[in-house]
């Protein structure tokens, strides 16, 4: 499962969905099958589900309110856990992805 286009990248490979480049889609509509992909991924019952962002050096709001209504999809799964994977050289995920522990506390978030 892939969907990219000139700026960004996000495929699937079994239970980890990667993100790479700029992603500045506009509004919902927009990342629908950013969404499919990722609910792709969940709906083939995995025990865990990563979400490695460590290339992905820009997400617009569009895109991290994408990331918090999976994020709450993820929690209402009974015994599927998550991890978020970003990188510190990147501003935008150091102050963003933390929030999403506020949304499933028992997420893995390894900003490193």
């Amino acid at each position: 499962m892939e969907n990219k286009d000139a700026e960004y990248k996000v495929w699937a490979e079994g239970n980890v969905v990667f993100f790479e480049g700029t992603m500045r889609l506009s509004g919902t509509d927009a990342y629908a099958p950013i969404n499919e992909l990722l609910v792709k991924t969940l709906a083939e019952n995995p025990g865990s589900i990563i979400i490695d962002l460590t290339n992905l050096e820009f997400l617009n709001s569009s895109g991290i309110n994408l990331l918090a209504k999976f994020v709450i999809n993820v929690r209402k799964e009974a015994g599927v856990a998550i991890k978020v994977k970003g990188s510190q050289r990147i501003p935008w995920q150091g102050k963003s992805l933390p929030n999403l522990k506020k949304l499933h506390p028992a997420l893995d978030l390894d900003i490193a």
